[in-house]
């Protein structure tokens, strides 16, 4: 799980095997054994476990934030 990034004490990461055909451009979030998954093109939460509207709210402004720094990391790693 090559990690992305780090922020607000929450952990954004791709998964080496994202499936093939492989999903398109996202990123997962982990913190505190919660977990969410946000697609990037658009912005949007994919699915969530046990976050709470403000964390995803959250969640969702960091990721459309640093949208390019994660296409950039998921170019580098994925090819």
């Amino acid at each position: 799980m090559p990690a992305v990034f780090r922020q607000n004490g929450y952990r954004f990461f791709f998964y080496s095997n994202e499936g093939d055909p492989r999903e398109p451009i996202h990123i997962h979030v982990m913190k505190d054994g919660r977990t969410a998954k946000f697609w990037l093109e658009p912005v949007g939460l994919a699915q969530s476990a046990r976050f709470d509207a403000r964390a995803l709210r959250e969640l969702e402004q960091i990721v459309q934030d640093r949208a390019g720094d994660i296409r950039r990391a998921w170019r580098e790693h994925f090819g």
